[in-house]
């Protein structure tokens, strides 16, 4: 992993392996926070450095790596260590399951696929990675992923059975039900390349009903649709479609929207 502050010859860097969540909190007190997504996939290796040190000047806070298909341990290590070799960003995996685990990453969203019908997606892929996680030392960060419609190949590979874009009531449900199960993160994910982000209505009725940090994805392109779910309460914005179709640029009106919402540390 990333050498971290107080080593010999580290740089100072806000966060530390093991501690993200952590940071995450601190982070969140001073406003939202922007995640660009990397699929080792589709940016393998040095094209994945290359894309974080770009979405790094921007002013994106972390970077997940992780994607539907495709993934392996290899791909995703290799994926790690460019984008710290490249950056001074934390590496966060959002994993496809046991097989997207590298110890080259910072944290892992320990994830459950909340409105999967397939078991192996709502814990026991969890399962089989628990014990492999622990023995890497890999600082684990539960999380509640709800798929709202269209849900796209994510939703496809899940299983899932999406929920309603009208259809507030359940989605807050789902929420709740996390939060009671003590994730600390809830994750409402259009799908990668969906149309239209999931409704900033379905958003602030989630924010009002709990308190975890509250992550939103999928669908996500323009300024206008940022703006939308900052207002509606999101703490996280991921973006990762519109970074391999349009390039890294685009995402800074993104990245932008997410910053001047950001207040100094207190």
């Amino acid at each position: 992993m990333t050498p971290q502050p107080g080593d010999r010859g580290a740089p100072r860097l806000p966060w530390r392996a093991g501690r993200i969540f952590p940071w995450l909190e601190r982070q969140r007190k001073s406003g939202p926070l922007h995640f660009t997504l990397l699929d080792p996939d589709k940016s393998p290796g040095a094209t994945a450095g290359r894309v974080a040190r770009e979405a790094e000047r921007l002013g994106s806070h972390a970077i997940l790596l992780g994607g539907s298909t495709g993934i392996t341990p290899a791909l995703m290590g290799d994926a790690a260590r460019a984008v710290h070799e490249a950056t001074s960003l934390p590496v966060i995996i959002f994993p496809q399951g046991p097989e997207s685990i590298t110890r080259e990453a910072d944290a892992l969203l320990f994830m459950s696929l909340m409105n999967s019908s397939d078991l192996k997606w709502v814990i026991r892929a969890q399962m089989q990675s628990s014990l492999g996680i622990r023995a890497l030392g890999i600082e684990a960060i539960s999380l509640g992923y709800l798929i709202i419609e269209p849900g796209m190949k994510v939703g496809e590979v899940g299983r899932a059975e999406p929920v309603p874009r009208d259809d507030v009531a359940t989605a807050c449900g789902y929420a709740q039900a996390a939060e009671f199960l003590g994730m600390k993160l809830i994750y409402l994910e259009a799908g990668s390349g969906a149309p239209a982000p999931v409704p900033p209505a379905m958003v602030r009725a989630v924010r009002e009903t709990v308190r975890s940090v509250l992550v939103v994805g999928g669908g996500i392109r323009r300024r206008e649709d940022a703006a939308a779910l900052l207002d509606a309460g999101a703490d996280v914005l991921v973006t990762g479609t519109v970074v391999e179709t349009d390039g890294v640029s685009a995402l800074q009106d993104i990245v932008a929207e997410v910053r001047k919402r950001r207040r100094p540390p207190s």
